[in-house]
Protein backbone atom coordinates (compact mmCIF):
# COMPACT_ATOMS: atom_id res chain seq x y z
CA UNK A 1 0.00 0.00 0.00
CA UNK A 2 1.25 3.50 -0.72
CA UNK A 3 2.29 5.53 2.11
CA UNK A 4 4.70 8.11 2.28
CA UNK A 5 8.29 7.36 3.38
CA UNK A 6 9.17 10.51 5.67
CA UNK A 7 6.93 13.31 7.03
CA UNK A 8 7.61 16.36 9.29
CA UNK A 9 4.87 15.93 11.84
CA UNK A 10 3.12 12.60 12.85
CA UNK A 11 -0.25 14.09 13.54
CA UNK A 12 -2.09 16.65 11.67
CA UNK A 13 -5.57 18.74 12.24
CA UNK A 14 -8.28 17.82 10.54
CA UNK A 15 -8.74 20.66 8.17
CA UNK A 16 -11.65 21.15 5.61
CA UNK A 17 -11.80 20.38 2.28
CA UNK A 18 -13.75 23.36 0.39
CA UNK A 19 -13.88 24.50 -3.06
CA UNK A 20 -12.83 22.44 -6.04
CA UNK A 21 -9.66 20.84 -7.47
CA UNK A 22 -7.72 23.50 -9.46
CA UNK A 23 -4.48 20.87 -9.74
CA UNK A 24 -4.70 17.94 -11.31
CA UNK A 25 -8.22 18.51 -12.98
CA UNK A 26 -7.15 16.94 -16.47
CA UNK A 27 -6.09 14.04 -17.96
CA UNK A 28 -2.41 14.12 -18.37
CA UNK A 29 -1.20 10.72 -18.78
CA UNK A 30 -3.57 8.23 -20.50
CA UNK A 31 -6.75 8.33 -22.69
CA UNK A 32 -9.62 7.99 -20.48
CA UNK A 33 -9.93 8.82 -16.88
CA UNK A 34 -11.81 8.66 -13.14
CA UNK A 35 -12.61 12.07 -12.22
CA UNK A 36 -13.99 12.76 -8.64
CA UNK A 37 -17.18 14.69 -8.01
CA UNK A 38 -17.66 14.99 -4.56
CA UNK A 39 -15.21 15.96 -1.23
CA UNK A 40 -13.75 13.29 0.44
CA UNK A 41 -10.67 11.35 2.02
CA UNK A 42 -8.95 8.34 0.12
CA UNK A 43 -7.41 5.96 2.47
CA UNK A 44 -4.63 3.89 1.06
CA UNK A 45 -6.36 0.39 1.32
CA UNK A 46 -9.40 2.07 -0.79
CA UNK A 47 -7.13 3.35 -3.57
CA UNK A 48 -5.10 -0.01 -3.39
CA UNK A 49 -8.58 -1.90 -3.99
CA UNK A 50 -9.87 0.12 -6.74
CA UNK A 51 -6.16 -0.38 -8.57
CA UNK A 52 -6.27 -4.17 -8.25
CA UNK A 53 -9.38 -4.23 -9.44
CA UNK A 54 -8.65 -2.43 -12.31
CA UNK A 55 -6.16 -4.33 -13.18
CA UNK A 56 -7.68 -7.61 -13.36
CA UNK A 57 -10.16 -6.46 -15.53
CA UNK A 58 -7.72 -5.32 -18.04
CA UNK A 59 -5.58 -8.54 -17.46
CA UNK A 60 -2.89 -6.48 -17.10
CA UNK A 61 -2.53 -5.03 -20.53
CA UNK A 62 -1.83 -1.03 -21.02
CA UNK A 63 -1.05 1.18 -18.52
CA UNK A 64 -2.58 2.56 -15.24
CA UNK A 65 -1.77 5.90 -13.65
CA UNK A 66 -2.35 6.60 -9.96
CA UNK A 67 -3.37 10.63 -9.42
CA UNK A 68 -2.97 11.24 -6.03
CA UNK A 69 -1.38 9.92 -3.02
CA UNK A 70 -1.88 9.52 0.64
CA UNK A 71 -0.01 11.72 2.33
CA UNK A 72 -1.77 13.04 5.16
CA UNK A 73 -1.97 10.81 8.07
CA UNK A 74 -5.34 9.40 10.14
CA UNK A 75 -4.99 8.79 13.69
CA UNK A 76 -7.73 7.08 16.10
CA UNK A 77 -7.82 6.20 19.67
CA UNK A 78 -8.09 2.54 20.85
CA UNK A 79 -11.17 1.12 21.21
CA UNK A 80 -13.42 1.44 24.46
CA UNK A 81 -10.53 4.23 25.92
CA UNK A 82 -12.72 7.50 27.23
CA UNK A 83 -12.25 10.71 26.05
CA UNK A 84 -9.04 12.76 26.79
CA UNK A 85 -5.98 11.95 27.71
CA UNK A 86 -4.63 13.01 23.99
CA UNK A 87 -4.54 12.47 20.18
CA UNK A 88 -4.62 8.81 19.20
CA UNK A 89 -2.14 7.31 17.56
CA UNK A 90 -1.42 7.11 13.90
CA UNK A 91 -3.03 4.50 11.86
CA UNK A 92 -3.15 5.05 8.40
CA UNK A 93 -3.04 7.51 5.40
CA UNK A 94 -5.08 9.06 3.35
CA UNK A 95 -5.41 11.63 0.11
CA UNK A 96 -7.81 14.11 0.46
CA UNK A 97 -9.87 14.86 -2.90
CA UNK A 98 -11.40 17.76 -3.91
CA UNK A 99 -14.22 17.62 -7.08
CA UNK A 100 -12.70 17.82 -10.05
CA UNK A 101 -9.40 15.90 -9.31
CA UNK A 102 -9.17 12.90 -11.64
CA UNK A 103 -7.52 9.86 -9.69
CA UNK A 104 -6.86 7.21 -12.04
CA UNK A 105 -6.29 7.28 -15.58
CA UNK A 106 -5.67 4.04 -18.17
CA UNK A 107 -3.92 3.77 -21.86
CA UNK A 108 -3.10 0.89 -24.16
CA UNK A 109 -6.52 -0.92 -23.59
CA UNK A 110 -9.77 -0.27 -26.02
CA UNK A 111 -12.32 2.48 -24.09
CA UNK A 112 -14.59 -0.02 -23.93
CA UNK A 113 -12.77 -1.99 -21.49
CA UNK A 114 -11.16 0.94 -20.03
CA UNK A 115 -14.44 2.11 -19.28
CA UNK A 116 -15.73 -1.31 -17.49
CA UNK A 117 -12.50 -1.22 -15.42
CA UNK A 118 -12.99 2.47 -14.60
CA UNK A 119 -16.71 1.59 -13.51
CA UNK A 120 -15.28 -1.50 -11.30
CA UNK A 121 -12.72 0.58 -9.45
CA UNK A 122 -15.31 3.40 -8.56
CA UNK A 123 -17.58 0.67 -6.95
CA UNK A 124 -14.56 0.22 -4.31
CA UNK A 125 -14.04 4.13 -3.11
CA UNK A 126 -16.46 6.25 -0.86
CA UNK A 127 -16.59 9.49 -2.80
CA UNK A 128 -18.84 9.82 -6.41
CA UNK A 129 -17.00 9.85 -9.54
CA UNK A 130 -17.40 9.94 -13.19
CA UNK A 131 -15.40 8.18 -16.18
CA UNK A 132 -13.81 11.37 -18.51
CA UNK A 133 -12.30 10.57 -22.20
CA UNK A 134 -9.33 12.87 -23.11
CA UNK A 135 -10.47 15.68 -25.88
CA UNK A 136 -9.44 14.45 -29.54
CA UNK A 137 -10.51 10.84 -29.12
Amino acid sequence: MLAPKKVKFRKWQKGRLRGLATRGATIAFGDIGLKAVQHGQLSSQQIEAARIAMMRHIKRGGKVWIRVFPDRPVTAKPLETRQGSGKGAPVGWCAPVKPGRVLYEIKGVSLELAREALTRAAHKLPVKTIIVVREGL
